[in-house]
């Protein structure tokens, strides 16, 4: 999955400015699926337009700058089904805290249990928002795959919060009891 096809699925349900798609990308139901930031949104839309997969307009706003409005076409619509259709590529997975948790053993015990307690408290966080989201979802009427995704965040969150509870005293043993002195100490 890729930008453009990201613009192309929140389009598919409803019109959009570049702005709106780019917050419900970091904070909506699209968080979870494609990394996507301002500097690659709106060329995905300038493309997408000379495509002819989607049209804008310029609706003025009392007091602000005009917004540029977005809207996919039938073409759209079937380039996106067709995106769709094509074999997917490998989730990708990255994480700072497992690089971290990786050499907790170089790093004192208070440090790594600060740690842990963060990544806990933003994996419970996640969790919330997801749920913040399904909520927002079912409110509109979600239908039977928006649940099945929300279902499927919800259970990884799930997992990693339980094994982060049950295994985070593993991690700060591993770490050294006392800081780092410097040498000139």
């Amino acid at each position: 999955m890729n930008v453009r096809t990201l613009c192309l699925s929140i389009l598919y349900e409803c019109d959009a400015t570049g702005y709106e798609i780019r917050r419900r990308c970091v904070e909506g139901e699209c968080s979870y699926f494609v990394e996507a930031s301002f500097g690659s949104i709106y060329p995905a839309l300038a493309k997408l337009e000379d495509d002819g997969l989607v049209t804008s307009r310029t609706e003025p706003q009392d007091g602000k700058p005009a917004r540029k409005v977005y809207s996919i076409t039938d073409a759209g619509r079937d380039a996106f089904t067709t995106e769709l259709s094509q074999p997917l590529s490998e989730d990708v997975f990255r994480s700072p805290f497992l690089l971290f948790a990786r050499f907790a053993h170089v790093l004192p015990a208070d440090l790594v249990e600060a740690r842990v307690n963060e990544q806990l408290s933003r994996t419970l966080s996640k969790k919330q928002t997801i749920e913040d989201v399904e909520a927002e979802i079912s409110a509109k009427g979600a239908n039977g795959c928006d649940t099945w995704v929300m279902n499927y965040g919800r259970a990884i969150m799930d997992v990693a919060s339980k094994h982060l509870r049950a295994h985070m005293h593993e991690l700060i043993t591993m770490a050294r009891a006392e800081p780092k002195k410097d040498a000139a100490e």
